[in-house]
């Protein structure tokens, strides 16, 4: 800062220093001026001059150091009083600049709640026709066609589920429930969401519950269990999705492994940011690329721990490791 100071303060400086200058000048041109006692002088100016330069350094820039220390937020009281004029007028500045942003903010907040709440609204409308549509497809004599419409009922139906979630997301630690949570029924249910997909595919699933009970949100639980099913079953061909789960150092840990394409090992590190798709061909035209970013999303919240092993063209584990109970205390008490 001291840097920043004197260069600011250069022209006053340089013109300190032309009138030194200019003394020298005038006892050069007359002679009948005295040489040492005029240095005296011109030395004495000089010391005086940097004195007050170190004494006034720490005044005026006391209010441009907080500036410099600020946190871009809106809380101005981190400033300081200005106290000359001209940081008067920079902080009046700011301070109109910081309201009108922060009027900004609060209205494209209100917007964007709206929207979200319109889309939530929209997503639950739609999904009564769905509830119609799968009911007067279970009903098609045909069973190819019916097959085939349920196939791709079921791909819209979690596309939406998705969408529902991801705006969800945000607001979900407001949302949670943590109890002890038996994993056989919210598995049960997500395997028979399934079926219409597994049974033309010939995939079925040996289910291994050694440790029957989880501590976490029942609901995002199914949700995570529901895009790690849905991306076994979509990778898979005639091959059984094995779902094991143990205890081990006080943890459940939980794994569900295809025997399908698996994930090139250039792409584990990607495959849960947001929009991925894998460059080896392993993820369908129409993949969004948000289920596994999802997924992440939720496990954050729920202290659940994800890590994933894969060998191409073997297929893909992917492991939950659920934290203990001690380890909620802080999101109980949310």
């Amino acid at each position: 800062m001291i840097w920043k100071y004197l260069k600011e303060k250069r022209s006053w400086l340089l013109l300190l220093v032309v009138l030194q200058l200019l003394l020298l000048l005038v006892v050069y041109l007359d002679a009948s001026i005295p040489l040492m006692p005029m240095l005296y002088i011109i030395l004495l100016n000089v010391l005086v001059c940097t004195a007050f330069v170190f004494l006034r350094y720490p005044k005026e820039t006391r209010f441009y150091r907080n500036m410099e220390a600020w946190d871009q937020t809106y809380d101005l009281g981190v400033l300081g009083e200005a106290e000359s004029p001209f940081e008067k007028v920079v902080q009046e500045a700011v301070i109109t600049q910081t309201e009108r942003y922060r009027q900004e903010t609060s209205v494209n907040f209100q917007l964007l709640e709206s929207e979200k709440d319109d889309l939530l609204s929209w997503i639950h409308e739609v999904k009564t026709p769905l509830t119609a549509m799968q009911l007067m497809i279970e009903r098609l004599p045909d069973e190819t066609l019916q097959k085939q419409l349920m196939y791709e009922w079921l791909r819209i139906h979690h596309l939406l589920d998705q969408q529902l979630h991801q705006k969800r997301i945000p607001f979900m630690r407001n949302d949670l429930f943590i109890e002890k949570v038996k994993l056989e029924p919210v598995l049960n249910k997500e395997i028979r969401a399934l079926k219409s997909w597994c049974i033309p595919k010939g995939i079925g699933f040996d289910v291994f519950l050694t440790a029957e009970e989880v501590l976490t949100d029942g609901k995002w639980l199914g949700f995570m269990l529901r895009q790690l099913l849905t991306n076994a079953v979509k990778y898979s061909e005639a091959s059984d999705i094995l779902i094991l789960s143990t205890e081990k150092d006080g943890h459940v840990v939980l794994t569900v492994e295809d025997f399908g394409r698996g994930i090139d090992p250039k792409d584990l590190p990607r495959i849960f940011d947001k929009g991925f798709t894998s460059t080896s061909g392993r993820q369908e035209g129409a993949a969004t690329g948000m289920g596994l970013y999802l997924t992440r999303q939720v496990a954050e919240p729920l202290g659940i721990n994800i890590q994933v092993n894969s060998i191409l063209g073997q297929g893909t584990v992917f492991t939950l490791i659920f934290p203990q109970e001690n380890e909620f205390v802080k999101i109980e008490g949310m």
